[in-house]
């Protein structure tokens, strides 16, 4: 960084400068004030010892000027006013009083004096020419005041009053002289005072407006762009030791760290975005960028974790798929398998309710033909025989299909425990669990459909095996009654009529055995389409748990720490 002077330093000289221009503006307007006060002041000093000094000479000129008119004239008002002057007046006294107190050099009180003295030198002769006259004399007292002894003496006072007067005033003007020279110089001094201020103000002005107000607007200029997020921005200011450059070079460096912190983000996001999570986000953060870093960091961290628990859930997804779809296809095989015994079971029962019907017809031509009753009957034994084997059939059967109805509610109830915990596992996933979590509902539902169905199943083979046993106790009352009809022919009609009144009733119940097991039928049916649903959805569910691990697997995790 190059070094300059500081604009607040060269602004301080300039600005020192100006107010020591300033003072010294002010203490010469004081002095000019003095000096123009003090040239007054002499102005009227000299007029008043110019007055008073003329005083003092008029007043000797006029005792001289009475004297002579009253010798002239013998006028007394002339003595009157000749020793007014002296008594009262005393004109010359006060002027000379006057001065002295203004104050006058010793050689102008030595010529005072020196006129004084002739004065008084002249009064005695003055005084006895006034009373020549006062006696008739007035030509002796005219000879004196025009004689040649008292205009010599005039002439030596005249003489002293005119190198008085210009003694007297070359001293007064050579010090009002002075003074003006003064008050010129402090004006001139004043004027270069004046004008060092509005230079030093001037260049101060052209100064801020070039090495501050230029930059601080370039400098705002640049700010606005970096406030708009152009970091870019062409910057043409220089940084160097002053203010100025030490704000120039502090944006500088604002902008290469902004430049930093961004690469580093957009480099960390492209990272991530590209599935790699194993990263680390570097310390060199400082100041308000502090919050950031440990955000990024934590958000590192937390997909981290959450992807590392999809990963182990998507595969524990995937092995418990592979155990639903292998339970599926068992329970789809168990189905079909149930549906042929039904069906089997079914075509049995119906061949028995012909069979029923058979015996119910053989009953009714029982009582046209009492001949071949015995005959008849041991047909009909036979044909009892035959029909409690095949109740005992239906009954085995029946245990057989309640068996399948227990195996098929156990299926339903871990299906239902298997979609609960794929539905737990979906939650866990978030997101991409999802379509797992529709499998699941839709799995769950189909095991609830089985539970119900299953159920009623379960209903309608107790009812059958209910009538089944109802069935096998009347065939044991048939072959009973047989074998009384076979121990005594005399009871062959009452037997026969009770035995064609119990096949009507066998009829009767086989038709409704035979509508339980149409129900049953179609219930297995269902159930076996439901069954072969279930184990297509449990292999979309095992395809779907595939692609979420294959998805998992993309990113780059860190090593969990056991």
């Amino acid at each position: 960084m190059k070094k300059a002077i500081s604009q607040s330093l060269f602004t301080l000289i300039l600005n020192g400068i100006s107010i020591l221009s300033l003072i010294f503006l002010v203490f010469s307007l004081f002095s000019y004030g003095r000096a123009n006060n003090e040239l007054n002041e002499a102005n009227e000093e000299r007029y008043n010892l110019t007055y008073n000094a003329n005083r003092f000479m008029n007043g000797s000129s006029y005792l001289t000027n009475e004297v002579r008119a009253f010798a002239a004239t013998a006028n007394k008002e002339h003595y009157d006013n000749y020793w007014d002057e002296v008594n009262n007046l005393k004109n010359r006294d006060k002027g000379v009083a006057a001065m002295q107190e203004i104050g006058i050099t010793s050689a102008e009180q030595t010529m005072i004096d020196d006129m004084y003295a002739l004065s008084n030198q002249l009064v005695p002769l003055e005084e006895e020419a006034m009373e020549n006259v006062l006696d008739g004399k007035r030509s002796v007292a005219i000879d004196y005041v025009y004689g040649e002894e008292y205009s010599d003496a005039i002439t030596k006072i005249n003489a002293l009053k005119e190198q008085f007067l210009n003694d007297l005033d070359m001293r007064t003007l050579a010090q009002i002289d002075n003074l003006i020279q003064q008050t010129n110089m402090i004006r001139i001094e004043m004027i270069i005072a004046f004008v060092v201020v509005a230079v030093m103000q001037l260049f101060n002005m052209l100064y801020i407006r070039a090495k501050v107000l230029r930059p601080v607007r370039i400098v705002k200029d640049q700010m606005l762009e970096i406030s708009k997020g152009n970091l870019s921005a062409a910057f043409g200011l220089g940084s160097d030791t002053s203010e100025i450059g030490r704000l120039v070079d502090s944006i500088h460096e604002t902008k290469r760290e902004l430049k930093k912190y961004i690469s580093d983000i957009d480099e960390t996001l492209s990272q991530m975005a590209q599935g790699n999570m194993n990263l680390t986000i570097g310390d060199d953060y400082r100041g308000e960028f502090l919050p950031i870093q440990r955000a990024m960091g934590q958000i590192l961290d937390s997909l981290n974790g959450a992807l590392s628990r999809i990963n182990i859930t998507s595969a524990q997804v995937a092995e418990e798929s592979d155990k639903l779809s292998a339970g599926a296809q068992s329970l789809s095989s168990g189905t079909v398998q149930q549906a042929a015994a039904v069906e089997e079971l079914s075509a049995s029962i119906q061949e028995i309710s012909r069979e029923v019907n058979s015996t119910s017809a053989d009953a009714d031509n029982a009582h046209k033909s009492s001949m071949g009753a015995m005959v008849y009957l041991k047909t009909c034994n036979e044909k009892m025989e035959a029909l409690k084997a095949a109740i005992d059939e239906i009954s085995e059967s029946s245990r057989q299909i309640g068996g399948i109805t227990k195996a098929i509610e156990d299926i339903s109830f871990q299906t239902t425990i298997l979609a609960l915990n794929a539905s737990v596992e979906a939650a866990r996933a978030g997101e991409a669990g999802k379509g797992f979590a529709v499998v699941a509902d839709e799995v769950q539902s189909l095991a609830n459909k089985s539970t119900e169905s299953a159920k009623n199943i379960a209903e309608l083979i107790e009812k059958s095996i209910q009538q089944v046993k109802n069935g096998a106790a009347l065939s044991v009352d048939t072959m009973d009654a047989l074998m009384q009809v076979i121990a005594g022919g005399q009871q062959s009609t009452e037997m026969i009529e009770r035995i064609a009144e119990s096949a009507m009733q066998q009829a009767q119940s086989l038709e409704q055995v035979t509508e339980g097991m149409r129900q049953i039928s179609d219930v297995v049916q269902t159930n076996a389409a439901t069954a072969q649903e279930s184990a297509a959805s449990a292999e979309e569910l095992q395809n779907q748990a595939q692609d979420l691990k294959i998805s998992v697997h993309t990113f780059q995790l860190r090593e969990m720490r056991r």
